[in-house]
């Protein structure tokens, strides 16, 4: 292939385009099979309560009812992410003193086998279950305060987990500094409003496994947790993926999986039954069952000179973990480090708890807590601007970390650091100036404003791609050639999930580059653990670079092999990324991160002050990719995450009172449609090759949201004189801070 057909850097059509616009592709719940039984899940539908009692004899009896699923029916009934704290199904053991607790609206009571979907609600509806109602802890804070119970057994305060980071010595300095603000910010839930819920089949295949066919972001870790609850060998269960209707982190955490493992164990058990299992869930199920992103207060206190050098800064994160743990752990130590922005502090001290309370869960969502960090610290940032009268371009780029200076870890930032480039490409792009302090050419601002009103802010982050804190990341793949004379096919076995994000797109381009192939002799196979081993979560922006090197090393090995006429030839690569530490546990000290991504955005925005609407005229957004594989792709990236990231900070608004919640419908939680989101999106592709990625290519899929918020809350400050340290932006928050509504919250 001469060198302009190369596939790398162009913005090839997706190879799954044709089969999803045309209805082709099976979604996890398109998928028919002949003589299916369905499932329904009963959900707790309370916060906190022992399960006493549960009768199932009504539903069990119900004509065209198979079997209904309890506690009892559970091998080893606890599974979870990072830790097994969650049990698969509550219920009155027998072996277990009182029964299990249930802490959230969410938990599972039973599983309904039946004949079609509609038998399997009625019988989910007849099952009687006792409860003992136990205290509903869903204040995060008063969760903390040792005057509330302790919600897991031997979880102290309820603290899931504790971060601490120092670096200097705040305390001696703060006399030193010209200017100290101080804060305290609060970021909402967020629903991850996929397209498709949670969904799934499941039977044992011609192997004997138990097959489940599901939307997930990791096949080895569903495999792994199902088999630990079904107290089977991995071997045993079979996981594969159909077309994943998008993730964004909700679905890192199993939600179907088990039940329809369980289901296919247990009646082929009891009953020498093989037939397949179906499940999907309403969107109700899917909006109470799975996790949110985390809701979080961040007390802030910054110090700097009178130039705008930063000092100081002091920080405290509560970090609402939900009812059970799922990634909460890692989400907060992305938070912690984080938290004071894409900039060099010489002394900080940062305390960071994620606490267990009775609400929804929360977990993983795109940006993994460095969004709501970036809200509070680019909130500081721009707040300093305004009290010192300075440019926040130039603010920005006084303090801005690069190769050489020290993150809050004590430790600098690998891989090279382009946010001075995002900065300055943005700041150009969108011709910023500086209009100076706002009211300065107004005394009388905010009491005479017009009707409509305009404003424009300046926004900064960096994050970090793949999970790391110790965990060496690592992706394996393998590729077959095929041919007698010339390379006719190419096979590439792969486990990544294409959550919607382009993944095997981008994997076919890197490897038909690396082989010299037309991209039509690449043929994928994926997500299947029956032929595929792990390539890690579809998370944490890690799958272009971490599977993109397995790729391309499996290619290049493989190619070797063909050369050598070692045909069909075949060669896998697990590709380990650089070495990394966890954070020390008195001081935060540690290398955290092999690879971070940057972006810098510009906002515009209109505020109409009689009805509190909020417009984005304009959004420019730079990120530094390393190099872009398909830049349409990136584009796509780009302007999803602002679309989202636009619905988090403008409409979204995720309502839990008490533990229950009050927003299950889509007609009561509203996310951004065609008209609501930025009017205008000028994308800024940045390409300084990363070291360690394959063709210089670093992750980009998160970063464009994580600044959305603070550019947006300090756009609408520059329209109309307020500060809003929480959001979302709804017109009742917008006019609440004009003085012409109150509060109905």
């Amino acid at each position: 292939m001469a060198d302009s057909d190369k596939v790398i850097g162009k913005s090839i059509k997706r190879i799954d385009a044709f089969g999803k616009v045309t209805g082709q592709t099976l979604y996890p719940g398109d998928r028919n099979q002949e003589n299916e039984l369905w499932l329904k899940i009963l959900f707790a539908r309370r916060p906190h309560a022992r399960v006493l009692d549960i009768d199932t004899s009504e539903a069990k009896a119900l004509p065209g009812v198979m079997d209904v699923l309890t506690a009892e029916d559970v091998p080893i009934n606890q599974y979870g992410l990072q830790i097994p704290d969650q049990p698969v199904l509550c219920g009155p053991r027998s072996n277990k003193k009182g029964g299990d607790i249930v802490r959230f609206v969410g938990d599972q009571v039973a599983v309904v086998i039946a004949e079609n979907e509609e038998i399997a609600a009625k019988a989910r509806d007849l099952i009687k279950v006792e409860y003992g109602d136990l205290p509903v802890v869903s204040d995060p804070e008063f969760a903390l305060s040792g005057r509330a119970p302790e919600l897991h057994p031997n979880v102290f305060n309820n603290v899931a987990e504790y971060k601490q980071i120092r670096k200097g010595d705040p305390d001696a300095t703060w006399d030193t500094c010209n200017v100290i603000i101080e804060g305290v910010y609060q970021t909402p839930l967020q629903e991850h409003a996929y397209l498709q819920p949670e969904a799934g089949t499941a039977y044992v295949d011609d192997e004997g496994r138990i097959t489940v066919h599901c939307a997930g972001q990791w096949t080895w870790e569903d495999q792994q947790q199902i088999a630990h609850a079904l107290d089977l060998p991995p071997e045993k269960i079979r996981v594969i993926y159909d077309a994943i209707g998008g993730a964004f982190g909700g679905r890192e955490d199993i939600s179907v999986q088990i039940a329809l493992a369980l289901a296919v164990l247990r009646t082929y058990q009891r009953y020498g039954n093989r037939r397949p299992m179906k499940i999907i869930w309403t969107r109700e199920e899917s909006m109470i069952g799975h996790c949110k992103r985390h809701p979080m207060i961040i007390y802030c206190k910054w110090g700097a000179k009178s130039d705008g050098t930063l000092l100081a800064a002091e920080t405290k994160i509560i970090s609402d973990a939900g009812a059970y743990m799922y990634t909460s752990n890692k989400v907060l130590a992305n938070a912690a480090i984080t938290c004071t922005g894409p900039y060099e502090i010489p002394n900080v001290t940062i305390d960071a708890y994620v606490i267990y309370t009775n609400n929804v869960p929360n977990g993983a969502f795109r940006g993994f807590g460095s969004p709501q960090s970036h809200f509070a610290a680019e909130m500081q940032m721009n707040k300093l601007a305004e009290k010192l009268g300075k440019d926040p371009v130039d603010l920005r780029l006084k303090n801005i970390l690069d190769g050489d200076k020290l993150l809050a870890v004590g430790t600098t930032i690998p891989g090279g650091v382009s946010l001075d480039t995002v900065i300055r490409k943005v700041a150009w792009k969108s011709n910023w100036t500086y209009p100076g302090k706002r009211g300065e050419n107004n005394p009388d601002y905010p009491e005479d404003l017009p009707r409509f009103v305009k404003g424009r802010a300046f926004a900064a982050g960096f994050k970090n791609i793949g999970f790391s804190l110790g965990f060496q990341e690592n992706s394996w793949a393998q590729v077959e050639l095929l041919g007698k004379v010339e390379i006719e096919e190419a096979v590439l076995r792969i486990a990544g999930a294409d959550v919607g994000q382009g993944h095997h797109t981008v994997m076919a381009q890197i490897a038909a580059e690396a082989l010299d192939v037309d991209l039509d002799k690449i043929t994928l196979k994926v997500s299947d653990t029956a032929f595929t081993q792990s390539s890690g979560s579809a998370s944490a922006s890690r799958l272009t670079m971490l599977a993109g090197n397995a790729v391309k090393e499996a290619a290049e090995f493989a190619l070797r092999k063909w050369r050598r006429e070692d045909r069909p030839a075949i060669a896998e690569a697990t590709w380990l990324a650089p070495k990394t530490t966890p954070l020390d546990p008195k001081t935060g000290y540690g290398v955290p991160n092999f690879a971070y991504g940057y972006v810098a955005q510009m906002a515009e925005v209109t505020v109409d002050t009689e009805m509190g609407f909020i417009t984005v005229d304009r959004v420019v957004c730079a990120d530094d990719v390393g190099k872009a594989i398909n830049p349409d792709q990136i584009v796509g990236q780009i302007e999803g995450a602002i679309a989202q990231a636009h619905g988090y900070t403008i409409l979204e608004d995720f309502r839990v009172e008490k533990g229950q919640v009050l927003t299950p419908y889509f007609n009561t939680y509203l996310i951004p449609g065609v008209y609501d989101i930025p009017k205008r999106v000028e994308s800024i592709i940045i390409e300084d090759p990363h070291p360690d990625g394959p063709y210089g290519a670093r992750g980009m899929a998160e970063m464009p949201y994580l600044p959305y918020s603070a550019v947006i809350a300090s756009a609408v400050f520059d329209a109309i004189g307020i500060w809003y340290d929480d959001f979302p932006l709804t017109p009742e928050r917008v006019l609440r801070g004009l003085g012409k509504v109150r509060s109905r919250w």
